[in-house]
């Protein structure tokens, strides 16, 4: 039975495309049919690579390769979370807090999969919903955070938070950051909430410069529902999921929140703790901000 593979990377950067070739050329090699989204497949110009429309692409697929940053990898996971396909990030990128292995271990990294070496986590998504009178429901999901922010630079943005349909507080502030527990160190980490492990099962709500005394980070049970109403008589707001889907919201909107019904399926090569991920990926000081004085 021919094993499949479906390869996303950064069409626009020559060495993302050319580390591309390598990995498609090595599991082609190895056996594998390799998958490309058809719309890049002529940017990519990969030999013996099979393309593939964008609906429906990861459809069994038994590995989804993401070869680039943070953001190509929330690229694949629209592609491999309807499809239950397991996702693994290499990272091309800067930061790249979402991928498994560095641009080094490429090469490893391909033998592990072609060999069935490694395991799959499951992370927790959100699922969203936005309404407003008179306008089409919009439906989304999240991996890292959902964010209602202000559509206009100049104004202040009006926000009522419920959590579980009991009222938590009204906020005068640019926004407020939805976010998983894998987000936690992306856009609700930048606001000023707390890192968490992704092992814990948890959502957060993180205000963005709220005027307002409390204005705390909320972190809640994984079956809370947030619910944030855009206040009728203030501007107007964006809300926006992973950073990629945006969409308009006129004052009066309502955005529900909650644990997304779909799993993103993470491949792990090794055993790594979190604690070493943090400290390589934010440069850590293990031996403190002043350093050895000793």
């Amino acid at each position: 039975m021919t094993r499949t593979a479906l390869l996303v990377t950064h069409t626009g950067r020559r060495r993302s495309t050319e580390h591309a070739r390598t990995v498609a050329a090595d599991l082609i090699q190895a056996g594998f049919e390799v998958r490309v989204v058809a719309e890049e497949a002529d940017d990519l110009d990969l030999p013996g690579v099979t393309p593939v429309s964008l609906l429906g692409a990861a459809e069994g697929a038994e590995i989804v390769f993401a070869l680039g940053g943070d953001g190509t990898f929330l690229r694949a996971a629209d592609l491999a979370r309807p499809a239950k396909a397991p996702l693994l990030g290499i990272n091309l990128g800067k930061v790249g807090f979402l991928a498994e292995a560095e641009i080094d271990d490429l090469d490893q990294a391909v033998r592990d999969i072609v060999d069935r070496n490694y395991t799959v986590d499951e992370r927790l998504t959100l699922d969203v919903r936005a309404e407003f009178e008179g306008g089409p429901v919009i439906e989304s999901w999240a991996l890292n955070e959902a964010s209602v922010e202000k559509g206009e630079r100049a104004q202040m943005l009006e926000l009522l938070v419920d959590v579980d349909g009991r009222p938590l507080s009204r906020y005068g502030c640019d926004g407020v950051v939805c976010a998983t527990p894998t987000g936690s160190t992306a856009y609700a980490f930048s606001a000023g909430g707390p890192v968490v492990w992704p092992e814990v099962e948890a959502l957060l709500l993180v205000p963005i410069s709220a005027h307002a005394l409390f204005s705390r980070t909320i972190v809640t049970a994984p079956t809370a529902t947030f619910t944030i109403t855009v206040d009728p008589f203030t501007t107007l707001a964006v809300l926006c999921c992973d950073g990629r889907r945006v969409y308009d919201l006129p004052p009066g909107a309502r955005v529900t929140v909650q644990r997304g019904a779909l799993p993103v399926r993470i491949v792990r090569l090794r055993a790594r703790h979190f604690t070493d991920r943090l400290v390589a990926k934010f440069g850590l000081p293990v031996h403190g901000w002043r350093g050895n004085r000793r």
